[in-house]
């Protein structure tokens, strides 16, 4: 964990050096998750995410913008023929690529690493539903003032299978499939 943190300081910190500008700016909004994948009868389940970005520009066009939020996720899982709610918390950490395209709107790609922070299982019989560590691939899109002011929207699928029990009931083969609409605000500290 130490080499992992050392190295995101490090990238983080020669980024900042090479980038034009650098803004920071707090972010929130709703999550619609699901599960996909394995042979789980899931329906969306509505959470919300919270944290801050920070936005290194490179030029007029390009920017790689880090974030560190809080997230719930889940599903409805069906369960005896009723559906419960699975409820996992994320410390969810993205690092999009942004580029403008014209007139404050944007497009976004990227990888998120996400760690397990809790998690509220009806189904006593499951210890460790999830994985400690949840990757996800993301794209998206947006607008952003010139004000920095700015909203988005963003489909995270995940790429590690959630699960991290043997069930006789549940495969533990199926993977986070998240929707987010985000409020944002960018706050420019330096601009060159």
């Amino acid at each position: 964990m130490k080499k992992l943190f050392f190295t995101v300081l490090m990238v983080t910190l020669s980024t900042f050096a090479m980038a034009q500008t650098f803004s920071f700016g707090p972010k929130a909004g709703i999550n619609i998750s699901n599960y996909s994948g394995g042979d789980i009868n899931s329906d969306a389940k509505v959470g919300y995410h919270i944290g801050g970005l920070l936005n290194f520009g490179f030029g007029e066009i390009f920017s790689i913008q880090p974030e560190v939020l809080f997230s719930t996720q889940g599903a409805k899982v069906e369960n005896a023929g009723s559906k419960t709610n699975y409820k996992i918390n994320y410390l969810n950490v993205p690092v999009m690529l942004k580029f403008r395209i014209a007139n404050g709107f944007y497009i976004e790609g990227g990888p998120q690493a996400g760690f397990r922070l809790s998690e509220n299982i009806p189904d006593q019989t499951i210890n460790d539903f999830a994985k400690q560590l949840d990757l996800s691939a993301g794209a998206g899109l947006g607008y952003q003032s010139d004000a920095g002011i700015g909203i988005g929207l963003r489909y995270m699928a995940g790429l590690s299978k959630v699960g991290d029990f043997s069930g006789r009931d549940i495969s533990p083969d199926f993977k986070n499939s998240v929707v987010q609409a985000s409020l944002f605000w960018v706050i420019p500290i330096i601009k060159r």
